[in-house]
């Protein structure tokens, strides 16, 4: 650790107690951080973090049980006085996770595939308030933001709408006086022109591009 320079403390949330294990001990191998918990839900991050107020929560998306790394990262982040920066450390890089997590409040996104030292530096610039994202991924978000605004009719919009609700398929049938066929057959078109795989993956990416009112 560098004499004018506290270390940056950490919380690791995932749900693997190898994994986590595995991180501590990459993680105490740097002199400039310091591990002061480990979670393995994020009901227990949200609980350690508002006790222990780290700079930095290494947070995995996928968490098993309970809520996942999206939702404990929006609930850190928005949590009243001083938030740690949330540094999404993940094996997931679709453009879904990716908006997901960033729209959440996630300063960073980093794969488990990075090399040490990059991890030690994005947990800087983390510190920081500093974007940090993976190559691929800052790949992905440049594509992102260079794909032009997906055109969606105004019954996809209607369903859009009704995903953003939280209703299941035989509801908006009901709701917009089609079949669940239908339905079905505009949300594979949906996601299609959205680039997803899931209905909160098309609501993210549809808040994201304001194409929800």
């Amino acid at each position: 650790m560098t004499p004018d320079r506290a270390p940056v403390r950490i919380l690791v949330c995932d749900d693997h107690a190898v994994v986590r294990a595995g991180l501590l001990a990459l993680l105490d191998s740097a002199p400039d951080i310091e591990v002061v918990a480990e979670a393995g839900t994020g009901e227990e991050a949200l609980a350690l973090a508002t006790k222990l107020t780290p700079d930095v929560v290494l947070m995995d998306l996928q968490l098993g049980e309970g809520i996942d790394g999206v939702e404990t990262t929006r609930r850190l982040t928005s949590a009243s006085g001083t938030s740690p920066h949330v540094l999404v450390l993940t094996t997931y890089d679709t453009d879904a996770d990716i908006t997901r997590a960033v729209e959440a409040g996630a300063t960073g996104y980093l794969l488990k595939a990075e090399r040490p030292d990059e991890l030690f530096a994005a947990i800087h610039a983390a510190a920081e308030g500093r974007p940090a994202l993976s190559a691929p991924v800052a790949g992905r978000v440049m594509a992102h933001l260079r794909r032009p605004r997906p055109t969606l009719t105004d019954r996809e919009r209607d369903i859009l709408a009704q995903l953003a609700r939280g209703i299941g398929n035989r509801d908006i049938a009901r709701a917009l006086y089609i079949s669940e066929a239908t339905v079905k057959t505009h949300l594979r078109r949906i996601y299609g022109k959205l680039g997803v795989d899931t209905r909160a993956g098309a609501v993210a990416v549809a808040k994201e591009q304001r194409l929800l009112p």
